[in-house]
């Protein structure tokens, strides 16, 4: 298992995203990653614990308002820094992936065909490279998101920003489980509520097939279909 934690707020949300991926290294922890916009995507990587994670952001001094960040335990590539989540596509695409994409080869292929590049060994690159492609014809975030994720065969749960959205964090689930914690200063996502409990209580747990535009002050829910729905908030007694 692998985790995830993003977040969009009115404070700098780096510290929050480490706080969630340390409560998230049961999930799996060879390697961790968090990718910050501000004003372009800056990414920081480290194989290890999320303490190797941790010493590196804090001697970058990196900051910003939104982010992503992924702790992995290997399926598809070796335990390097190059497989570590989260995956840049253009750099107008970054991302975090719990899951399988069970026909990345074929797109894999299909996206060399059209001059994509590849720097992992990861099913997940396929994910990044399949929504900036489908950028070329959408005139959104989450439209291109909801192209995309029709070529995949498999599970996901997924994290994604871009450069050219700044004010927005696309969530997608298909077998592997998303949360969106409802904070008060901003919103957030994980694959677990135990990595938000320090910035909130009240959580709307993705269903199969959910397709989430989350803003600071607004989130989105499509189904399956495509067909804009409400899901419950839950208000946790977690501790």
């Amino acid at each position: 298992m692998c985790g995830i934690v993003a977040g969009i707020s009115n404070k700098n949300v780096l510290p929050k995203l480490i706080e969630g991926l340390e409560h998230l290294e049961y999930r799996g922890y060879d390697s961790a990653g968090v990718a910050i916009l501000n004003g372009s995507i800056k990414r920081i990587r480290s194989t290890g614990r999320v303490t190797s994670i941790k010493t590196k952001v804090k001697n970058s001094k990196l900051e910003g308002l939104i982010g992503i960040g992924h702790t992995r335990w290997a399926t598809h590539g070796g335990v390097t820094e190059e497989n570590a989540h989260p995956h840049i596509s253009n750099n107008k695409i970054a991302l975090v992936h719990n899951g399988i994409i069970e026909n990345y080869v074929e797109l894999k292929n299909d996206q060399l065909s059209k001059g994509y590049s590849f720097s992992s060994e990861t099913d997940t690159e396929v994910i990044a490279h399949a929504i900036d492609f489908a950028m070329k014809s959408c005139n959104t975030l989450i439209s291109s998101v909801q192209l995309a994720i029709k070529s995949f065969s498999g599970s996901y749960g997924l994290g994604i920003i871009s450069s050219k959205y700044p004010d927005q964090i696309i969530a997608a689930r298909k077998g592997s489980p998303l949360v969106i914690g409802i904070g008060k200063n901003g919103n957030y996502i994980a694959s677990d509520q135990m990595a938000l409990l320090s910035v909130t209580k009240k959580f709307i747990f993705l269903e199969e097939g959910d397709v989430a535009e989350i803003k600071i002050d607004k989130i989105s829910i499509y189904d399956v279909d495509g067909k804009l729905i409400k899901r419950p908030i839950i208000t946790s007694n977690l501790k």
